[in-house]
């Protein structure tokens, strides 16, 4: 994988404000590890008071969970990063104050997050046109931490990926231009060389982004360029969503398809050779958008950060295949 643009994550120190929009945070010892890896960053973090609540799944109910976004657009902060995903804005998407959230993003505030939090960014998108980023989240990004080996032993302490946090210090800089990426080895003959200009770029979670379709939160994008992730989804079920955006019109509508990391899922041995390449070859065979796999981004460590909403070009030339957004901000 290449980084476009390589900066030092300490040497910007900025306010990030945690909040729990979605899903109750379970790992304590994670969200702990975060925050202080956030202010060995240099960074100063301000924590929702209901960031660490719990009700039912959630981070709180409904109303504690709205509250604690319009907090962090009220914050004054300079990144919103989601403490987890897991499940829970879909529910309070009608409720949200969008003008709020584009006041935030007026004031300099990027929103940051993975997962269910695509939910927020592709309502956002289609309410605003405001420009978030699809990246890490507190505990699953900066609280990584190794767990006691089987006789108890001290292991090495695990520290978050380089390259992300390369990615997110380049997004707190401004100087976040692109990525690039190397293509699977087996599509080196198979994939044309490619070209695409000033596309908008969107996508995130392929569960999230497939409940959305046909509400009012599902942007209604043509000539884009879409990228899409999931975890602990089995094949099959990656491409019953994949069919249902083909048969609704949305990938034929784009100019390029991106798939990133799809995770923690298990095989079975009723499935008989069906599995993940399966679903991606099926797929190159039923739309006439070019098809891009391997994109270092989903549930995975090493992730670059993606500005959802942003025009991009995308230029493929054998297996290197390269995003960049700078030059069009």
């Amino acid at each position: 994988m290449k980084k476009i643009v390589s900066s030092d994550c300490c040497s910007i120190s900025k306010r990030i404000y945690v909040y729990a929009p979605s899903g109750a945070v379970r790992d304590k010892a994670a969200f702990r590890r975060g925050v202080r890896r956030l202010q060995f960053l240099g960074h100063t973090v301000e924590i929702d008071p209901d960031a660490l609540s719990s009700h039912q799944r959630f981070a709180g109910d409904d109303s504690a969970r709205l509250a604690a976004i319009h907090r962090a657009a009220a914050s004054g902060a300079d990144v919103a990063l989601i403490a987890r995903g897991g499940y829970g804005l879909t529910r309070i998407l009608k409720d949200i104050d969008y003008h709020a959230l584009t006041q935030a993003v007026t004031r300099g505030m990027q929103w940051v997050g993975i997962s269910d939090f695509t939910a927020l960014q592709l309502a956002l998108l289609t309410k605003t046109g405001c420009i978030s980023w699809a990246g890490p989240a507190l505990c699953e990004g900066f609280g990584v931490g190794s767990s006691p080996q089987a006789n108890n032993t001290p292991t090495p302490p695990s520290l978050p990926d380089d390259i992300m946090e390369d990615c997110f210090g380049d997004m707190l800089a401004g100087r976040s231009e692109g990525t690039g990426w190397r293509l699977p080895r087996t599509t080196e003959d198979s994939t044309p060389p490619l070209h695409i200009r000033d596309a908008i770029l969107w996508g995130g979670n392929l569960t999230i982004l497939t409940t959305l379709l046909g509400t009012p939160y599902f942007p209604s994008i043509t000539g884009g360029i879409l990228f899409l992730e999931d975890v602990g989804e089995h094949p099959y079920r990656i491409e019953r969503m994949l069919t249902q955006l083909l048969y609704a019109g949305v990938l034929d509508q784009q100019k390029a398809i991106l798939l990133g990391q799809f995770t923690e899922f298990k095989l079975t041995t009723h499935d008989k050779g069906f599995k993940l390449k399966t679903v991606f070859d099926w797929l190159k065979h039923q739309t006439r958008t070019p098809i891009l796999t391997n994109l270092p981004y989903g549930h995975v460590a090493t992730k670059v950060l993606l500005p959802v909403g942003a025009r991009t070009d995308l230029v493929v030339q054998g297996r290197d295949a390269l995003l960049l957004w700078g030059h069009l901000a």
